[in-house]
């Protein structure tokens, strides 16, 4: 009891005004989840320009990949840190420290394994994410090369919330930064200069990834809080379990949405091609888009991540109206944020697609609508990945889940199948707006539960 009273006390997330404390772990983690899409926009404006519109939709056949190990290193991570904080906040250093060790060997065996089965099933990997005769190529030349990234993509992605969890926001920063720099920097050696087109910018996003994945490595050997010693790496069932169980949430939300992505990539070929679009122009705008909309939701998924420490450390030691707190004003924080993007992507879809390459007017005219329309309810897309994360960090592994399935696979790939039966491409720009506003009202109301419950037992 002692050793937990002493932890409350002295711990910066038990004691700190919670708007510093969120300032403090969001902006960092803001920063570097726009950093990390940053990778796939980089690529993306430099094959618009230098390889041209299949190469853009090649990479957006490729996309459901790079989000499967966002989906893996989220449950890793953010299951590892939410357990972490959780122990801390309870004063178990001990054991807190294992679910550290047991999280980051989580992400390494998990990424080895995916990288040998994206290599084993490649083509009928592509073909199944919607990869056209015109596109197949370019996606297995882009991907072959990207999934030797895989381990160091989801060890630095996962690794970094378990750098915020020890208190060091900036530096995780750092890591996703200086891989980016990186990325960007070879992207134009590669692709300008030797003239290596879509194989160039595949290997500049591996290298920038190895970069950050090595400096995550070094902080780990000297983590703050607790140390991380051999015995913590050893594998514990009842760990990996309980790190799965609280990172399945997010986890849930990325692989939701590379479903959704597969689904929508298939829907948008087959009626594209009843279209005057033809298969290959939605294809090639809705890979663009979904990239543009990532960079809105990363600063989302960036101020949930930064209020995880907050709200797990908090719940731990049982003070509540911290908790409350940190996600009201985590709300506040991305609604601000998702007017602003509202209003970008209602105003200037055409100016926006335009700095990924000219092409004709009949692929901005359709890639307008098809902004305008997709994109319509984002000024409410703030509510349900950060309610969905809310029950993560205090432990509600089962409401968690079931928030991050409602918007991607309970009500957006039905509508993806069903609407464009009836009204063709039309149907699947409008299956999101009307899965959007369903899901906001039910992260709303859930939240306001949840906010009574809390009110409730600190009295």
């Amino acid at each position: 009891m002692t050793s937990q009273k002493t932890e409350q006390d002295t711990n910066p997330l038990g004691i700190k005004p919670v708007g510093v404390l969120l300032a403090e772990f969001a902006i960092p983690s803001i920063i570097a989840m726009l950093v990390s899409a940053l990778y796939n926009i980089v690529d993306q404006f430099f094959i618009g320009h230098y390889v041209g519109m299949l190469g853009n939709a090649a990479t957006n056949v490729a996309f459901p990949l790079t989000m499967s190990c966002t989906a893996i290193s989220l449950m890793c991570g953010i299951g590892g840190a939410a357990n972490f904080n959780l122990n801390m906040g309870r004063g178990n250093k001990d054991k807190a420290a294992k679910y550290a060790g047991n999280a980051i060997l989580m992400m390494l065996v998990i990424g080895v394994m995916l990288c040998l089965f994206t290599k084993i099933f490649l083509k009928p990997l592509m073909i199944t994410f919607g990869a056209t005769d015109q596109t197949l190529q370019f996606s297995l030349t882009y991907t072959g090369i990207t999934s030797f990234g895989f381990p160091f993509l989801i060890f630095t992605t996962g690794g970094s919330n378990l750098v915020r969890a020890d208190g060091s926001p900036r530096f995780s920063m750092l890591c996703t930064l200086t891989g980016a720099v990186v990325n960007t920097a070879l992207d134009a050696l590669f692709m300008i200069w030797f003239d290596l087109g879509i194989q160039g910018a595949a290997w500049a996003t591996v290298i920038g990834q190895v970069v950050s994945a090595l400096l995550v490595a070094v902080y780990l050997k000297r983590f703050k809080t607790v140390p991380l010693k051999r015995e913590c790496f050893r594998p514990k069932a009842a760990c990996w379990g309980n790190i799965a169980r609280l990172g399945m949430s997010p986890c849930i939300n990325q692989i939701a949405m590379m479903v959704v992505q597969i689904v929508l990539n298939n829907v948008l070929t087959f009626y594209g091609k009843q279209s005057a679009y033809g298969g290959e122009i939605p294809l090639a705008c809705a890979g663009i888009i979904s990239k543009v909309g990532m960079m809105f939701f990363s600063i989302v998924i960036g101020i949930s991540q930064g209020m995880q420490p907050i709200v797990s450390f908090n719940y731990g030691a049982k003070q509540y109206a911290r908790v409350i707190e940190a996600v009201w004003k985590s709300i506040a924080c991305a609604t601000v944020i998702s007017m602003i993007a509202f209003l970008c992507f209602q105003i200037f879809p055409r100016q926006i697609i335009g700095l990924f390459g000219q092409e004709s007017e009949e692929y901005f005219q359709f890639a307008e609508r098809y902004f305008r329309i997709y994109m319509f309810f984002t000024f409410a897309n703030q509510f349900q990945p950060i309610v969905a994360n809310m029950y993560t960090s205090i432990g509600k592994a089962a409401a968690g889940a079931f928030m991050s399935l409602t918007r991607q696979i309970l009500f957006l790939m039905p509508l993806l199948v069903i609407l464009p039966k009836f009204f063709g491409l039309d149907g699947a720009m409008y299956a999101a707006p009307i899965a959007d506003f369903v899901a906001f009202f039910i992260a709303g109301t859930m939240l306001l539960r949840e906010t009574r419950l809390l009110k409730r037992a600190e009295c």
